[in-house]
């Protein structure tokens, strides 16, 4: 059987940005993607099928360019002829990831300092609510997994449900993956109030034209934008059962600063909101969060150009605590589960994670890898090290110790799969946590060699970097290796969630299928419209074109939509 793997296929530069291929590439792609259609169920509604494209440069509008064929990644074992013929689902799920959903009008922002953090604006990020309920469309109608054509077993969301730490983000969150009515508004009900409506050359207003870097780029003038975008309207809700794994932003004031802050709930919902500051404050206080220095908070929070807006005490930020009770709430539960992973063990915020059943035979562990000592990346504690130590052992017949002995027990073997919102690169950051003060913080090298004595784990999905990645963790021996699937946000472009089934070759290997998908919204409109479906659309364009935008996230053709290889330790 023919096989695409991970180097034969490139493309000229970019995936998925639009660059002219030459005759000879665009033949072996039309040729990758004939062979991925042979070999999938169905392509339909996925980017097997179709991708969005735009112009490398310039303000560009988005069409449907060619999809990306599956690669093939034997980097652990090799892959065996004759697999899709012999192949068995074990489980199939879709990941979301980084929603960031967000109250753009929220005084506890600070959108000024995107010129040195461009995640501190997006130009999209008021349709954010309405954007993610297109995504949940798209999960809705696609049911199955493309390879495998399992029915989805759930959906998980891997951290960074909420922008900024907030009960109304919550409840919107809630409510887009749950179903509902929504109105996307704080403050003020009849008009908005965040910076878009400013006047503030720093940032793009729609309804009033400026010389601001996002006009001088080529974004449109859409009056009456923010109006729909603040307006109420109906969130079908996913029809599967789904789950939370808790992420920074969840955790601390932007994702970033220190729980505790004296003050800081007063500020959240009172009535100034810092909307600029002079270039040599800003550039202070960008280059102090993105270097992990101490931060002035009284320049964060002070001074500078300041608009009133209307206080809000829904704007009030969530403690770890509420924000587990919130999904144990009944109004909540949606399709379900009840706690959608939380129990009421993890009811006082303490300890927020927690295992569940993925398929018969597969189990899913949910990870907390936040710190409220403050700054975006994360770790692990050593309790909850050894919690997932643990658990593993329990349903692992051979396993190695710390020192590399094998060890064989009888149990009932389970394979695994991990979730969590950091990646094993961005666990660096070893600040205690106020949760667990006298609990160590361990880095993510050392979680992987923990993971690497289990041949039973397979994977490990997780977001945060708003990136597709795809990393091979190689152990001593190939059952002690497993794949680490970092997949892209829905808040920056590419905007993707993922579909990963777990398969068994019947050969002694695994399959692990990675699919990315789309919301289900057109890929451009008519700027006058006000549909639900083409507001994900402008939220969507609008994020490829960000300032700010890296395009390079979409990943290379290994990292997007693969077939991964690994021993099964079971055979």
């Amino acid at each position: 059987m023919a096989e695409l793997t991970r180097r034969a296929f490139t493309t000229a530069g970019v995936a998925g940005v639009g660059l002219l291929l030459c005759t000879p590439t665009a033949n072996a792609l039309d040729r990758a993607l004939r062979r991925t259609s042979q070999r999938a169920v169905r392509t339909g509604g996925t980017t097997l099928e179709q991708a969005a494209s735009g112009a490398p440069t310039g303000y560009s509008r988005l069409s449907a360019g060619p999809g990306w064929p599956v690669a093939v990644r034997a980097d652990l074992v090799e892959a065996k002829a004759g697999r899709d013929d012999r192949r068995t689902a074990l489980g199939a799920f879709v990941q979301f990831t980084d929603l960031h959903i967000t109250d753009t009008e929220s005084p506890a922002r600070f959108e000024y300092l995107h010129p040195f953090i461009g995640s501190a604006h997006r130009p999209q990020e008021t349709l954010g609510t309405v954007a993610t309920s297109a995504l949940v469309k798209r999960v809705n109608s696609l049911r199955a997994g493309p390879f495998t054509g399992r029915q989805f077993d759930f959906v998980m969301t891997t951290g960074d449900n909420t922008d900024n730490h907030e009960l109304l983000e919550l409840d919107w969150f809630l409510t887009t993956l749950n179903g509902g009515a929504i109105t996307p508004n704080s403050g003020d009900p009849n008009r908005y109030e965040g910076v878009q409506a400013s006047g503030n050359p720093e940032f793009w207003n729609p309804g009033t034209r400026l010389a601001d870097d996002y006009t001088k780029k080529g974004f449109p003038q859409i009056p009456g934008l923010l109006e729909a975008g603040i307006s109420s309207f109906t969130a079908p809700g996913l029809n599967l059962p789904w789950y939370c794994t808790f992420g920074n932003h969840d955790d601390s004031v932007v994702g970033t600063l220190p729980e505790g802050i004296p003050g800081i709930e007063a500020w959240y919902t009172g009535k100034y909101k810092v909307i600029g500051k002079d270039e040599s404050s800003a550039r202070k206080l960008g280059t102090a969060i993105q270097q992990g220095q101490s931060v002035p908070l009284g320049e964060l929070f002070g001074g500078g150009t300041v608009r009133e807006v209307t206080p809000d005490p829904r704007r009030r930020p969530f403690s770890t605590s509420e924000f587990v009770k919130a999904h144990l709430a009944t109004k909540n539960t949606g399709p379900g589960p009840v706690g959608h992973g939380f129990t009421d063990a993890n009811s006082d915020g303490r300890n927020v994670y927690y295992t569940f059943r993925i398929a018969p035979g597969v189990t899913g562990i949910s990870l907390d890898t936040t710190t409220q000592g403050g700054f975006a990346d994360g770790s692990i504690g050593l309790a909850q090290f050894n919690w997932v130590e643990s658990t593993l052992k329990r349903n692992s017949s051979t396993y190695y110790d710390f020192f590399g002995r094998k060890v064989t027990h009888s149990v009932t073997d389970e394979l695994f799969v991990l979730f969590s919102h950091h990646t094993s690169g961005t666990m660096g950051n070893l600040l205690p946590d106020a949760r667990h003060l006298l609990d160590p913080r361990l880095n993510g090298d050392t979680f992987v060699a923990m993971l690497q004595r289990f041949p039973n784990v397979v994977a490990w999905a997780n977001g945060h970097t708003h990136l597709n990645k795809i990393t091979p963790h190689v152990g001593k021996t190939p059952a002690q290796s497993f794949w680490e699937i970092n997949t892209a946000s829905h808040i920056d472009f590419p905007q993707h969630a993922r579909v990963i089934e777990l398969a068994d070759n019947h050969d002694g290997t695994l399959s692990v299928f990675t699919t990315l998908i789309e919301a289900d919204a057109p890929y451009a409109v008519d700027y006058s419209a006000r549909t639900p479906d083409a507001l994900a659309s402008m939220y969507r364009e609008f994020s490829y074109n960000d300032i700010h935008a890296n395009l390079s996230h979409v990943g290379e053709a290994g990292d997007r939509n693969t077939e991964l290889l690994l021993a099964n330790p079971l055979s």
